[in-house]
């Protein structure tokens, strides 16, 4: 295993794993439902996302740990070594996306005037470049 596959791992399983944690009720790094829901999804009114949107998050960013774990393993030497390439190729795509949307494009303009639209240029976003960016230097050749 790689230091970088390594690193990935334990970003998707963080992420995931921050994401059960609101799915479950909990409220860092707001101090109420209101301010966590205005910090992580600049929705500015109605209930916080529940269990399930939140699971469904952490089940995907399992998956993406899973590609990474295959990666590593005798998989790539197999057969079934395109599902790897697969998975690599949207991963990078997904996280490319959604890491350049808030600097390209107007799909997070509903937030505007909310923590979260300067938290996702800040944070979020650079963050889903970097994921895409170690992808492809993990991309399994």
């Amino acid at each position: 295993m790689s230091i970088l596959g390594a690193a990935l791992i334990s970003i998707f399983v963080l992420i995931g794993a921050l994401h059960l944690y609101w799915g479950f009720g909990g409220r860092w790094p707001g101090h109420n439902e209101d301010s966590l829901r205005l910090l992580v999804s600049g929705v500015k009114s109605g209930p916080m996302y529940g269990l399930g949107p939140c699971a469904a998050v952490a089940l995907a960013l399992g998956a993406a740990a899973g590609i990474v774990v295959a990666r590593h393993s005798a998989i790539v030497t197999s057969p079934f070594a395109w599902v790897v390439i697969a998975g690599y190729v949207v991963l990078i795509l997904v996280f490319f996306l959604r890491g350049a949307a808030p600097y390209v494009s107007p799909v997070f303009e509903y937030a505007r005037g909310t923590p979260f639209f300067g938290m996702n240029r800040l944070y979020y976003a650079p963050l889903c470049l970097g994921i895409a960016a170690a992808l492809i230097a993990n991309f399994p050749r």
